[in-house]
């Protein structure tokens, strides 16, 4: 028997999260009825982690840790559920490519051709494809909706979507897709509704978490994003590296004979802040190490000076900044970075309210800023969860 309740599960190599929503409620609550993640999957400490609870220790099967993990949360779910099924189940898909765009039911076909865009997002691609193929197993009845972080993305004008490649690259999907969209989705709904038409303006959004990016919005709209064909381009991230010159792609090949497995590795798993500090991918461990270790001074100055870059260059294709709002965990709870990042903006006319900026408040601008500055809570999985519902009403 199927309950009014819809999961939203955002699955990655080593944690998955999980919401339950009120799918029966018009307008659809954003505070889920239940939430949490199982995180550490594949180490040696995983837990699992309900909202409002202290982490739970659990035991994973260690040679396939990430369907022990689903199959633990299908668990729970249902005896949360009382045995009840959901009525739905929505999956956040990194990239869907040149083809997927608007919410889509999942069968088969359809995760067979998400599969081929794996080697794109290999740090999350594969780990809602394989839920949805064992839920499918387990669950046939209850439908499955794919919901795309590229698709916000869309409305970018082709001149930010294309690289300077052959034409026929254009043709083969080669483009600057865009991530972090059901985040940047959700600002869309919460700014507006806390700065009224002051968000509609020129705005930038800082998606500032292990993996990082920028967006450019107008009107609520995308214009541009820092993240392009991969998840691996724009911002220095906890443990990628950003914005590359593809020489030196070229050149770890050529003369330093790296595979390309090799490379890879390095450019997702080794780079960003681990490997330019060589102690952590997280800035909480990172700040306090910063006074006696210069190459951890060095990755945090490059973490800023990467953000501070791309706001520049964003703020000159918007023609000008009137909103810049951080989110996500870092962007959410890190007051020291957001406060480097603004102070090297100051030119932008930004005067951080360092208080309200200390308190993690809404606002962290002072009334003379030229730039209102604010921190929002992001909220994926309700867009998730809202974007799957709209899409089954429909029938």
């Amino acid at each position: 028997m199927a309950s009014d309740v819809i999961l939203v599960l955002n699955c990655g190599s080593s944690s998955i999260k999980f919401a339950l929503f009120d799918a029966a409620t018009i307008p659809m609550p954003r505070q889920p009825l239940w939430s949490g993640k199982v995180q550490g999957i594949g180490g040696p400490t995983p837990t699992f982690d309900e909202a409002g609870q202290p982490p739970q220790p659990i035991t994973l099967d260690t040679e396939h840790p990430n369907t022990a993990a689903l199959a633990l949360i299908r668990e729970r779910v249902l005896k949360r559920l009382q045995g009840q099924r959901p009525c739905a189940v929505a999956h956040r898909v990194v990239h869907g490519g040149q083809h997927y765009f608007a919410p889509t039911l999942v069968t088969q076909q359809v995760i067979d051709e998400l599969r081929g865009y794996i080697p794109l997002a290999p740090l999350h691609q594969p780990f809602p494809l394989k839920a949805m193929s064992l839920l499918m197993q387990q669950h046939p009845d209850v439908p499955q909706v794919a919901v795309f972080d590229t698709a916000f993305h869309r409305t970018a004008e082709p001149v930010e979507q294309m690289f300077a490649l052959p034409w026929s690259a254009w043709e083969r999907g080669v483009r600057r897709y865009g991530f972090h969209g059901l985040s940047y989705d959700y600002m869309g709904h919460a700014l507006p509704e806390r700065h009224g038409d002051a968000a509609r303006g020129r705005t930038i959004v800082a998606h500032l978490g292990s993996g990082a990016s920028l967006c450019a919005m107008q009107g609520l709209k995308s214009v541009a994003t820092t993240m392009g064909f991969s998840a691996l381009d724009g911002l220095m991230m906890g443990t990628r590296c950003g914005a590359l010159d593809p020489g030196a792609v070229i050149y770890l090949m050529q003369i330093e004979k790296l595979s390309l497995d090799e490379v890879a590795r390095m450019l997702y798993q080794d780079s960003g802040l681990l490997g330019v500090s060589g102690v952590s991918p997280d800035p909480r461990v990172l700040l306090p190490l910063e006074h006696e270790n210069e190459r951890v001074r060095t990755a945090l100055a490059l973490y800023v000076r990467r953000i501070v870059r791309e706001i520049g260059a964003l703020a000159a294709v918007l023609g000008g900044l009137d909103m810049l709002v951080f989110t996500a965990g870092i962007g959410e709870n890190n007051a020291e970075l957001r406060r480097r990042v603004c102070v090297q903006l100051g030119w932008l006319g930004l005067n951080l309210d360092q208080d309200a900026n200390a308190s993690h408040a809404a606002v962290i601008s002072t009334s003379a800023s030229r730039v209102l500055v604010g921190v929002e809570p992001t909220n994926e999985e309700w867009i998730a969860a809202s974007q799957a519902t709209r899409l089954l009403a429909q029938g």
